[in-house]
């Protein structure tokens, strides 16, 4: 099972993304984050940027942590959340495949080794960083509701973390 830990077990674990704060990840060497979108940052059904998602991003811009968003999602989806606030992002990122994580660390100019994927899933999120050799930070869902395509990808993730769970692998930050 030791594939499982490898590609589907995250670096850490918080509740909530704005718990994840700059000194903790300049503390573990981190200077840049890719960041999922739907689910993590807002609801995957909120189109805009909340107060929340803007002042965690003004800490990481304060404290020269890089950010760019890799979302799954449309131009127009992504561009709509981004593009007022001057955040890089990678549309139709078809996570879990690499080519978006790096292209991404290429675009912050950053080393893998120094940067970190905040997500909330497992199948695609930490699983594609996790191939990349990218650190990688679960988060619980913003909202219990998901789009349809990660409804299926939901009842494998609860497999697996039942799994991590009986083998005492999880510890959750704040």
């Amino acid at each position: 099972m030791k594939v499982l830990e490898k590609y589907f077990l995250p670096s850490d674990y918080f509740r909530e993304f704005h718990s994840i704060t700059p000194q903790y990840l300049k503390d573990r060497g981190i200077r840049a984050v890719i960041t999922d979108l739907d689910n993590t940052l807002v609801g995957y059904d909120e189109p805009d940027a909340n107060e929340s998602v803007l002042e965690w991003f003004k800490s990481m811009n304060e404290n020269d942590i890089k950010v760019t968003i890799v979302s799954n999602g449309s131009r127009n989806r992504v561009g709509r959340f981004c593009d007022p606030h001057d955040i890089e992002y990678i549309f139709r990122a078809r996570k879990p495949l690499g080519s978006a994580y790096n292209k991404a660390v290429k675009m912050m100019d950053e080393d893998r080794g120094e940067t970190v994927m905040i997500g909330d899933q497992l199948m695609t999120d930490v699983f594609g960083a996790n191939r990349v050799g990218l650190k990688s930070i679960l988060v619980l869902p913003v909202k219990k509701k998901d789009g349809w395509a990660t409804v299926v990808n939901r009842r494998i993730e609860r497999i697996l973390m039942k799994y991590f769970d009986q083998k005492g692998l999880i510890q959750w930050g704040d």
